[in-house]
Formats: structure tokens, C-alpha cells, sequence
């Protein structure tokens, strides 16, 4: 279930659409997500256009990417570049020092950085930062952070 935290950030945002699109369902199956999941209720029902920018970085809109571009071959050329087993699907470009990946079986969410870091993630000498979808998006979107007064 998605955070309440993250629904309504997002309904505030104008992100939150009741209604979702069939191909956008049909998208999440062929990645082998559940419809159930946090991931998928973030996806079916969040979109402010192909991206979201946070943390000086975007994050994919999936089903969108999905549906417009050539994602699933994209995540083929991650997976064989940087060694990432199937489950992990990227949720950006990864662009810059790294990028952000989701694992489709356990739900956590890793920050990929080329060189030291994931040699050590290969290794199973480190663990994915973000134990959950939710988790990750809060402190994406900075949810997770103490405002200032």
C-alpha cells in the first residue's frame, strides 16, 4: 500500500489521477510488477508527465516509459552493463554519478554509483539504501525531512 505521506504530496501536487490507463496496467504486468504493490499504485495513479525532479536528479514516470519509449531494452543494456541481476529495473536514466534502481522481487530501491559501490553491491558486501518503494519515495520527494522554521 502506498504511504499516506506520498498520496497526499502527490494529490497536493496535482499528480494524483483517480482513473488509470489500461496500457499503463498492461505496462506494470509485463515487468512482472503486482498491480497490489506500492510501486504500481504509485504508477498507476501519479503523473506529472514523463518525469518526476527531485534531489537534482529525475525519476522515470514507468508506465509512461513503458509505453512511449524502449524501455524494456533499456533495462536489458543496465542489466548487462553494470551486472545487475533481472530483478533490478532502472528508475531513471542513470545520467551523472549514478542512478536509482528498483528490485522487482523484494521491493527495495538501490542508488547505483559506477566504480567502488557497486562492486561492493555485487560482492554482497552492501545493501540496497531504501527497504521499500515507499521508503524511497519519501525521501525522494524530501517527505522524510523536518521542516525549517
Amino acid at each position: 500500500m502506498l504511504s499516506t505521506r506520498v498520496m497526499e504530496y502527490c494529490e497536493d501536487q496535482g499528480w494524483w489521477h483517480e482513473d488509470v490507463p489500461v496500457d499503463y496496467e498492461e505496462a506494470l504486468r509485463k515487468l512482472g510488477i503486482a498491480l497490489e504493490s506500492e510501486f504500481a499504485q504509485f504508477y498507476l495513479h501519479v503523473e506529472d508527465g514523463p518525469t518526476f525532479y527531485s534531489r537534482n536528479q529525475e525519476l522515470y514516470q514507468i508506465c509512461w516509459f513503458m509505453v512511449n519509449t524502449v524501455y524494456m531494452e533499456d533495462i536489458t543494456v543496465a542489466q548487462l552493463t553494470l551486472g545487475l541481476p533481472d530483478a533490478y529495473i532502472p528508475l531513471d536514466s542513470f545520467e551523472g554519478e549514478g542512478g536509482f534502481f528498483y528490485n522487482r522481487v523484494t521491493g527495495e530501491v538501490i542508488l547505483v554509483e559506477l566504480g567502488e559501490s557497486i562492486e561492493l553491491f555485487l560482492r554482497g558486501e552492501s545493501t540496497p539504501q531504501w527497504s521499500n518503494f515507499n521508503v524511497f519515495l519519501e525521501w525522494y520527494f524530501k517527505l522524510d525531512e523536518e521542516p525549517t522554521q
